[in-house]
């Protein structure tokens, strides 16, 4: 039972409260409290982040140990930080109805079609979440990425000893940048549950859903005029994860059988959260674009959220932000959107000097 405590503890309750604090300053047209929960990942993995790269590459014998303490504190007081600012703000009546609505409740205006259509979504979404924790998918990565966070629950240590043979090892710059092994390893701790059973588990059933979160966010703008094609829409995407495996480096296998790697986050989670936060930033369907603090603030935590998930992937987000930054300065005719969209790339700099840098003296 404790074990349970712990998984939803950490993995729900902390990043909800967390999420509070980033909420406060994103429009209550949007918020929601999977929105809450999305926000409080982004802002908690760009935590992590920034305790753990440091610890990683400074920091010689046992710097598991410091992350856990310093993590676990930093969270406590984002996470009491959040509450207290929600609770402000909704004493002095300035905000908050947080609706407390679930996707197919809100179908019920739609008819029995709707209904059925949101009863097929999770009858797909449930059969994915049975298939991905019953016939668990193992491959080579489990050997090097799994056994990493094995190690730091076991001995403290993170990046030191080499996975295939236990034996000690420099620091492999481009593997220890990619902290996400041990975000599981410091959930598996905090849980008392071993790292294996948190990573082959328990991150299935909470990715799979927390990406579909993302696409039902970003089927609500899509779809703002005609919520009846919003379950549809998650069919659709329900179906092509499915059936997406025609190799083994497709988005879709990455999404079932890889889950809990960082690889699989970015593809799930990061990028499409990317693509959410542009639709947000870029809403004109209230009439006026709310380009709030909180939004912009997400989408820098969202920049340092994909460093713990895979080096590559820092590059990449850079470069579909720049893009998109381009596209919409044509588009709105506004010469400072690139410029703020830069801004918000500091921390994909700051990691690439760092990598960079280290990868020259062979780190």
């Amino acid at each position: 039972m404790t074990h349970i405590i712990g998984i939803i503890f950490w993995l729900l309750v902390i990043p909800f409260c967390i999420g509070l604090l980033p909420s406060n300053f994103i429009s209550e047209r949007k918020i929601n409290p999977g929105v809450i929960l999305l926000a409080g990942y982004m802002l908690m993995w760009a935590v992590f982040e920034v305790i753990t790269i440091p610890a990683v590459i400074w920091i010689q014998n046992e710097n598991f140990y410091f992350v856990l303490r310093w993590f676990l504190i930093i969270s406590i007081l984002l996470a009491i930080a959040g509450l207290f600012i929600w609770y402000m703000s909704w004493r002095k009546c300035k905000r908050r109805k947080v609706r407390f609505q679930f996707p197919y409740l809100a179908s019920l205006k739609h008819g029995i079609e709707a209904k059925i259509e949101w009863l097929l979504f999770f009858a797909i979404l449930g059969f994915q979440l049975y298939m991905s924790v019953t016939r668990v998918s193992f491959d080579g990565d489990d050997a090097y990425y799994v056994v990493h966070s094995v190690m730091a629950q076991q001995s403290g240590t993170m990046y030191k000893f080499l996975p295939y043979t236990g034996w000690t090892t420099s620091l492999d710059i481009r593997h220890a940048l990619a902290v996400f092994p041990m975000w599981i390893a410091f959930v598996a701790v905090k849980a008392d549950i071993h790292a294996t059973i948190v990573s082959h588990v328990i991150m299935p059933l909470l990715l799979i859903p927390l990406s579909y979160l993302i696409y039902y966010e970003i089927a609500k703008v899509l779809f703002a005029s005609r919520r009846e094609n919003i379950p549809v829409f998650m069919i659709i995407m329900g179906m092509f994860q499915m059936f997406g495996n025609v190799s083994i480096y497709t988005n879709e296998t990455f999404f079932l059988t890889r889950t809990w790697q960082g690889k699989a986050v970015v593809c799930s989670v990061i990028i499409p959260m990317m693509f959410l936060l542009l639709l947000w930033i870029f809403d004109k369907e209230s009439g006026n674009r709310e380009q709030s603090a909180g939004l912009w603030a997400l989408l820098v935590c969202l920049n340092m959220a994909t460093g713990i998930c895979s080096s590559l992937a820092v590059f990449v987000l850079a470069i579909l932000l720049a893009l998109s930054a381009l596209c919409m300065m044509v588009v709105e005719r506004d010469w400072k959107i690139p410029l703020k969209m830069g801004l918000t790339c500091i921390p994909n700099a700051v990691y690439v000097l760092i990598y960079l840098y280290y990868h020259s003296i062979g780190g």
